[in-house]
């Protein structure tokens, strides 16, 4: 009679195990379905092990990106924390912890490893099960609700990453499409000159700007810069930059009082935090007259009376300074049809498979062998040997050309 009683008790107690299980389980699927936090995950999974499977010491370790980070612990000193993931990451299944492991985990019965194909998402260390009766039974469930757990965080933390990326890529098309409006489509042509331009952002947005202003028939002046850093912020900056420049630049009769006022300009929003490569020059085809500046910017070269020049004269770069600490322009008379050919570094950084650079030499003579060409061809024609010339490297870096001739 009494055997029977205890086997009944048995039986009674292993059914109320499986309720409380079965219950367990539906109320954190329920909860996962319900979107709930993560800490409310992590609150409900410490509350599960401690007061509905009795456990005396837990800790939970989560991937979180690149790094471990501990989402919930039962008695477990946080000085601890660092040295238990270290010697978690040996183990790829259940593993039962034994005599002779490393003694900053043998106050623990068993280490759950969770993996998401062949990547460790997380950790968990049991000890101090109170109740050792159907203890595999136990161990079987507690690693099903870790897992469940643990996937379902990372489900959250991979949903969040990807609405992050959608949201960066949306703002990165916005930007896009915003700073192509910013670089002049097509320059006005005219009997007296031609003005060709051409822009390959490195990645989706660019930190390279260039721009026309025509002040009368035969008065114009031509802008090429280089905005430092790349993305959303550049073309944010470069929005404001253009904004400044075409104001100012209709104002002041000469060049150097109009970069100067430029660059207090841009000093204002950036205070120094970013900087921007800078030159222009304005063209005068009636007089035969180029006057120019260069803030800082790699020397455009100027094929004139059959000599070639490298044009460095004026200042430091723009809004690095409160005030620019000198400035100076240069004025050049124009032989006909003599060009004026501006470019950013991303040119000149090019490389070959041999580590060769598309250096100045190498530019210079193709301007030389291709200075009578219609400049649509001259700048289709350079893009063309540039794509000879690397072979299969890949561009570092935005490139942005502009080339002027006066006939």
């Amino acid at each position: 009679m009494n055997r029977e009683l205890s086997i009944s008790e048995k039986l009674e107690k292993e059914l109320s195990l499986k309720e409380l299980q079965i219950k367990s389980l539906l109320t954190i699927t329920q909860a996962i379905n319900d979107n709930v936090s993560t800490d409310g995950l992590f609150n409900m999974y410490r509350s599960f092990l401690s007061w509905e499977m009795g456990i005396d010491k837990m800790i939970l370790f989560v991937k979180g990106g690149e790094d471990w980070n501990t989402a919930t612990f039962i008695n477990v000193e946080e000085e601890y924390h660092d040295s238990l993931i270290e010697e978690c990451e040996q183990y790829k299944r259940l593993h039962t912890v034994k005599e002779e492991d490393h003694p900053s985990i043998k106050f623990f019965d068993i280490i759950i490893p969770v993996y998401h194909k062949d990547y460790p998402i997380a950790y968990a260390l049991i000890g101090g099960i109170k109740d050792k009766e159907d203890i595999y039974n136990k161990i079987q469930f507690i690693t099903t609700i870790t897992n469940i757990i643990a996937v379902a965080i990372e489900n959250k933390r991979l949903f969040k990453k990807q609405i992050e990326q959608e949201k960066l890529n949306k703002e990165m098309e916005l930007a896009k499409e915003f700073q192509q409006r910013l670089i002049p489509e097509k320059i006005p042509e005219s009997e007296f000159y031609e003005v060709h331009t051409y822009y390959k952002p490195h990645f989706n947005i660019g930190g390279d700007y260039i721009d026309f202003m025509k002040f009368s028939d035969n008065r114009f002046a031509v802008v090429i810069a280089d905005i430092s850093g790349k993305g959303v912020a550049a073309a944010l900056l470069m929005s404001n930059f253009q904004a400044m420049l075409q104001s100012l630049i209709f104002q002041y009769r000469d060049l150097e009082t109009f970069v100067f006022a430029l660059n207090q300009a841009v000093y204002r929003i950036t205070k120094s935090d970013k900087f921007i490569t800078f030159f222009v020059a304005e063209i005068d085809t009636e007089k035969k007259e180029l006057r120019y500046i260069n803030a800082g910017h790699y020397p455009p070269i100027l094929y004139n009376e059959g000599k070639m020049s490298e044009l460095k004269t004026g200042s430091t770069v723009i809004g690095a300074f409160e005030k620019l600490p000198f400035i100076n322009e240069e004025k050049i008379t124009l032989a006909p049809d003599a060009l004026l050919f501006c470019f950013t570094d991303g040119l000149v950084d090019i490389q070959n498979e041999e580590g060769d650079y598309f250096d100045e030499e190498k530019l210079k003579k193709f301007i030389s062998d291709n200075k009578n060409q219609k400049l649509s061809e001259f700048n289709a024609n350079l893009i063309n040997t540039l794509e000879t010339f690397k072979g299969k490297n890949e561009y570092v870096d935005d490139i942005a050309l502009l080339a002027t001739k006066v006939f």
